[in-house]
């Protein structure tokens, strides 16, 4: 049944009623630029968030600023959560794409 069901998700036809059948011929294709696209989006978070935090735990160490410190810990602590979350994410969509055989993160660059 959910071979089936991914089967039918990556035949839809998205057609012309939104205009972008050339781009995304088929909603596969189209949630797999999707995801391709939130995890580069969420990695450059993460490098955001992991800069901020260290420079906030830098910056508060320097001038004395408990406060200061504590904002970059958990900032820091905030990023690599984020990371695992989005990490294990990754792997179970890798996992659904060895149970149903659908190439999901293959956006077709």
């Amino acid at each position: 049944m959910t071979n089936s069901l991914a089967v039918f998700a990556a035949e839809v036809d998205l057609g012309e009623k939104l205009g972008v059948k050339e781009k995304f011929p088929t909603l596969g294709s189209f949630f797999s630029n999707l995801l391709f696209n939130a995890y580069a989006f969420l990695g450059i978070i993460f490098l955001f968030l992991l800069i901020f935090g260290g420079i906030s735990v830098i910056m508060g160490a320097g001038s004395g600023d408990k406060a200061k410190t504590e904002q970059g810990k958990k900032a820091v602590t905030a990023a690599v959560l984020g990371f695992v979350v989005v990490a294990m994410s990754y792997f179970i969509v890798k996992v659904i794409e060895v149970v149903t055989g659908a190439e999901i993160l293959n956006p077709g660059f």
